[in-house]
């Protein structure tokens, strides 16, 4: 089973499905405040945009998830990128991830607006009951985000990954389930009402 290409769209942003034509956009966001170079998270380079492209079709293909460009609608500018993955269908869960934003939309209401677009196509069409999010312990910035969106700490798992500068990474887990769904998609939705983020 694949996650069906499909685009999200709220009064801010507009989340379409990666490809090509969003090269050219996922690069200046990347850009915008050189994201590669932040060592608690994969952000490529610009001129690995191609194996970044390449590997986000193969996740699709292979049924991992669904990688979307992140559109900021009052610019029509891509402001950077978020996916689906690991998803797993037969005990319903996903995780949602690999998520970026130039430095232009970074402590802005998009990602919120975003993670409430691609939480309710998950929970409310895709049946799901579990979804997760993994970040660096590192990134406080990342962990405060997700504490924000109403997510649950469920713990850290040390020694997760190892990261491209070899550093040995521990990652904290968190997620949303399905009984929690309809109480966050309220706090979300008078969080952006009031231009919280």
């Amino acid at each position: 089973m694949k996650i069906e290409p499909v685009t999200l769209e709220g009064k801010l942003v507009r989340l379409e499905p990666l490809s090509n034509q969003h090269k050219e956009g996922i690069c200046d966001a990347i850009a915008d405040g050189d994201l590669w170079n932040l060592f608690v998270t994969l952000v490529p380079h610009p001129k690995n945009i191609d194996a970044f492209l390449r590997t986000a079709a193969e996740a699709y293909e292979s049924g991992d998830g669904l990688a979307f460009a992140t559109i900021e609608k009052a610019t029509n500018k891509v402001a950077g990128s978020t996916r689906y993955m690991k998803t797993n269908f037969p005990y319903k869960r996903l995780e949602i991830g690999f998520t970026f934003l130039g430095k232009t939309w970074q402590k802005t209401r998009i990602n919120t607006e975003a993670k409430l677009l691609m939480l309710a196509h998950a929970f409310e069409v895709l049946k799901m009951n579990r979804v997760e999010f993994i970040t660096d312990y590192l990134n406080s910035a990342s962990r405060s985000a997700i504490l924000r969106l109403g997510a649950k700490e469920e713990g850290t798992l040390r020694n997760h990954m190892v990261m491209p500068d070899g550093r040995v990474r521990d990652s904290v887990l968190f997620s949303i389930i399905q009984n929690e769904w309809s109480g966050i998609k309220q706090h979300l939705s008078i969080k952006l009402a009031q231009g919280d983020r």
